[in-house]
């Protein structure tokens, strides 16, 4: 039996202000947000009944609008306590939270300078995004032919909906070929991404190599690890990865908000273990964020 649409949810959502029922929630067909994508949103994770570094989320969704040429009407506090509430009168513990701001109906046209700036927040239980046998073997990713743009070309550093027009085109060609996501390049031909993560790998020297985040999101979970790896003596290389140097490459894994920490376990026709990096990795995070119980995963 199919799961029920997001549409369908019980609860209430957080929108402009007001608690509005889930079912109510809605946009004008001629939403400008929805023809123009000037719309820009946050993922956030919530364990123990407590968002994950929500100011840092709440700001970069504040700086992602200003990219976009918008301001949101409210502040990062206002916002913080909407996303609080939000999770509360919905009586989540362990969930995802959904932040999104967007220009409204009232111009039509890509001009929308007068449109009103709608901002809602949604809450939902969220299990991991990847299931509990993919990530105990590592995931499989494709080399998708779409890349991420140029900082010439598009807002890169803004969390904006219109960027990821790429990630489901990229996504849903490498499941039709059976893969779990997709690897992105960049518009150099660079190693860059997942669709909705980050990247990081080893080549045998006991240390983490990670692209240089110059025209992609400097993932908020990525910085977190990079902490947690330099915590623990492990030094972290950011630099240009070429996509021939994933045939040398020994373990991989993703980091993301949904993600979190999740191996992989192939890319392409390249193989790699679920070894003691990636454990200690995915471990020091789960302790760092309180999620319990912590999951050990085994390549077996």
């Amino acid at each position: 039996m199919s799961a029920p649409s997001f549409a369908e949810h019980d609860g209430l959502i957080w929108y402009n202000g007001e608690m509005t029922d889930w079912r109510e929630a809605n946009v004008h067909v001629l939403t400008h947000g929805l023809h123009y994508a000037s719309s820009v949103f946050e993922g956030d994770r919530a364990y123990g009944g407590k968002i994950f570094k929500l100011t840092e989320h709440s700001q970069r969704l504040k700086d992602s609008a200003a990219i976009l040429g918008f301001e949101i009407p409210y502040s990062v506090e206002e916002i913080d306590e909407a996303c609080r509430e939000t999770l509360r009168i919905n009586n989540i513990i362990d969930g995802y939270v959904r932040p999104v701001a967007w220009r409204g109906s009232e111009m039509m046209g890509i001009s929308a300078q007068k449109n009103k700036i709608n901002l809602a927040i949604a809450a939902w239980q969220w299990p991991s995004y990847f299931s509990p046998e993919a990530r105990a073997k590592g995931i499989s990713l494709k080399t998708s032919k779409w890349r991420r743009p140029s900082t010439e070309s598009a807002p890169v550093h803004a969390k904006a909906a219109g960027l990821y027009m790429i990630c489901t085109l990229s996504k849903h060609a490498a499941e039709q070929e059976g893969f779990e996501d997709a690897l992105m390049l960049d518009y150099r031909g660079h190693v860059a991404e997942a669709t909705g993560a980050n990247i990081f790998m080893t080549f045998g020297d006991g240390k983490l190599h990670t692209p240089t985040p110059d025209c992609f999101l400097n993932g908020i979970t990525r910085q977190t690890v990079i902490d947690l790896a330099r915590e623990r003596s492990i030094e972290v290389i950011e630099r240009t990865i070429m996509p021939e140097e994933l045939a040398k490459a020994e373990q991989v894994f993703l980091t993301g908000t949904a993600a979190e920490v999740t191996p992989v376990g192939r890319i392409d026709d390249n193989t790699y273990s679920v070894g003691d990096l990636v454990n200690t990795m995915m471990e020091a995070y789960e302790a760092y964020v309180g999620k319990t119980p912590p999951a050990k995963v085994s390549a077996a």
